[in-house]
């Protein structure tokens, strides 16, 4: 599936939705003040700050959310690089003979790392890969520990080391589920459409269509929602993540074919 057409697809509908309703409420408007002129054009005011203040308070809070995990995930990207890192490098305390089957094992275990998030949002696939990483880090410790008996520095060093690689790698793969709950989105996208028919409203009450404010209004409100979504969910969006895979790219070419 391509997933940046579905994110281009979803602007359109949030667009279409919007407009949609503004133009439903510029003709109730319109009704309105045909019917009624007066009181058509009573002041109403309170009741439309309270849709426009909650829609903005939502807005600020999932935006801020969505932003503060996007950072916290490619955060933990150069953790789980670094800690790789680190252990990959403690390796040289244990005897030659052991170093190269535990080498061999970490090279295999960073690529169904790499792939299992490469593959996302498929995550059928994803799994696969990491079931397969997480059988890699049994036999990587099992093997580690039986390298490192009769070398006390080995103890003290590595197996601290593999423990923090694998504590960061559970991080960061329950890291990329973390979400709002469905209903948050839900009530945002409700909000969104009662603000536009609202505004609707409002704009029926005048006597000419005022196309540049009406345009403005549904492209300023559904672009935002959709930046707020695009960043909670960085693999299937315009916006990306992968930049930052860089890092366990690099490191994973410095462990050799």
């Amino acid at each position: 599936m391509n997933f940046s057409l579905l994110a281009f697809l979803t602007i359109l509908g949030m667009i279409g939705g919007t407009l949609c309703m503004l133009e439903l409420g510029r003709r109730l408007g319109m009704r309105r003040l045909a019917r009624d002129p007066e009181s058509a054009k009573a002041s109403t005011g309170a009741i439309d700050g309270a849709v426009f203040g909650l829609l903005g308070l939502l807005i600020a809070f999932t935006f801020s959310g969505a932003a503060a995990r996007f950072d916290a995930r490619r955060t933990m990207i150069v953790d789980e690089a670094n800690s790789i890192g680190t252990a990959w490098l403690r390796l040289d305390l244990l005897p030659p003979g052991v170093q190269s089957p535990l080498r061999e094992k970490f090279r295999q275990y960073l690529d169904a790392r790499l792939a299992a998030f490469r593959k996302l949002p498929n995550w059928a696939e994803a799994k696969a890969e990491l079931a397969r990483a997480s059988v890699l880090q049994n036999d990587i410790w099992a093997q580690a520990i039986a390298g490192c008996s009769g070398s006390q520095a080995a103890t003290i060093l590595l197996l601290p080391a593999l423990n923090q690689m694998f504590d960061v790698a559970t991080s960061r793969t329950f890291g990329t589920q973390m979400h709002p709950p469905a209903v948050i989105y839900a009530m945002l996208g409700l909000l969104l459409l009662a603000g536009a028919l609202l505004a609707g409203v409002g704009l029926g009450l005048g006597r000419l269509r005022n196309w540049f404010h009406g345009l403005a209004f549904v492209l300023v409100m559904t672009l935002t929602v959709y930046l707020i979504v695009d960043f909670e969910f960085p693999r299937v969006g315009f916006i990306r993540i992968h930049g930052f895979e860089q890092a366990l790219v690099d490191l994973r070419q410095g462990m050799g074919p």
